[in-house]
Order: C-alpha cells, then sequence, then structure tokens
C-alpha cells in the first residue's frame, strides 16, 4: 500500500489490509458533526506527517457504522493504535499533540513479543477457566 504524507481514508473494504499490512497504525474515529474531532483532526494530521512510517487513518463513523459498531465505539473522537496487526491502545477523548507524540513514542518502543507472550497467557488462563466451569 503507498504511504503518502497525511491521513488514509480507512473503510470496511481497506481496513483489514491496513492494519496487518502496516507496522504502526493510529485510527482517528470521527464525524463531521463533532466540535472535538474537529480540533483533534488538525494535531492528527501533523503528527501524521511528521512519522510518515506510520499509517494514519481516518474512520468516519458515519460513513462507516459497521467498523464503528465492531470496535463499540461509543463516543469520539476515539483514538486506536494496532502494532503488528494487534490493538494495543483504545481510547476515547482528544488527545494535545504532545500526548499523542509520546503515544506514538510509546509505541515505537513497545516489545511485541512481550504483548503477544501476556496475551497468549491470558486466552490460556481464561480457557482453563472456562473448562473448570464446564465440568
Amino acid at each position: 500500500m503507498e504511504h503518502t504524507m497525511g491521513t488514509v481514508e480507512i473503510t470496511a473494504e481497506n481496513f483489514k489490509q491496513t492494519i496487518e499490512g502496516n507496522g504502526i497504525v493510529l485510527l482517528d474515529y470521527w464525524a463531521e458533526w463533532c466540535g472535538p474531532c474537529r480540533m483533534f483532526g488538525p494535531i492528527f494530521e501533523k503528527v501524521s506527517d511528521e512519522n510518515p512510517d506510520i499509517t494514519f487513518g481516518k474512520v468516519n463513523t458515519e460513513a462507516e457504522q459497521a467498523l464503528a459498531a465492531t470496535f463499540q465505539i461509543r463516543s469520539i473522537p476515539t483514538l486506536m493504535v494496532f502494532k503488528d496487526g494487534v490493538l494495543i491502545y483504545s481510547q476515547p477523548g482528544m488527545l494535545p499533540e504532545a500526548a499523542l507524540k509520546e503515544l506514538v513514542t510509546k509505541t515505537r518502543e513497545l516489545d511485541m513479543d512481550e504483548v503477544r507472550k501476556k496475551i497468549a497467557e491470558e486466552e490460556q488462563a481464561s480457557a482453563a477457566k472456562g473448562t473448570k466451569e464446564a465440568n
């Protein structure tokens, strides 16, 4: 996928390939009528321009209602961060520029082997608990 400066419009059609085909992906769930979204937009664009190696995507919740429903988006803006196809951050509310930059830095530094290990341990624990309850 060719990455140009700025943000990518994310739809149900390109969502999966965007998440799986790029290392770090930040998604901004927004809508035209949302005041805080309009304030966050330029911040998101600016940080996007400063990090051309990261995919910054925007999901218009009005146009992509199924996508918003899948991730149970209750309030906007909501920011999601994926790394190597794994959702590592999901938070509603507008971030100031400094906080968004810090989130990008922390995401870059995150050890995905550790994250995968933790996910596997949690899945095993809940599977074990499910087995006990079934007996």
